[in-house]
């Protein structure tokens, strides 16, 4: 009896002390949530909080509910510490 054919899907989340990049097999039609449970990123950093994690796969967001396709890199985005807008004004009052 054949197995069911099963897709390739990397999970990524970046930190400045964490660099998390694991491949995995998942059934067809999984979701970025369980490629995300299936990858062990939430044991290796409990911190995650899964309820309001931002996620895309190759950085166009999507829902935790999204299906996942072969060859996808599901990614974890963390919230952002400045406020892009204030950095570039930051950075232009510096200059000038």
């Amino acid at each position: 009896m054949a197995s069911e054919p099963k897709i390739t899907v990397e999970v990524c989340y970046i930190a400045p002390r964490i660099q998390f990049l694991r491949s995995l097999k998942l059934a067809p039609m999984s979701t970025v949530l369980q490629a995300i449970q299936s990858s062990g990123l939430l044991d290796e950093v409990p911190e995650i909080a899964m309820d309001s994690l931002k996620v895309g796969i190759y950085s166009k967001p999507k829902q935790l509910d999204a299906p996942v396709r072969d060859h996808d890199r599901v990614e974890i985005y963390r919230p952002l510490q400045v406020d892009p807008m204030v950095a570039r004004r930051a950075r232009a009052n510096k200059k000038g």
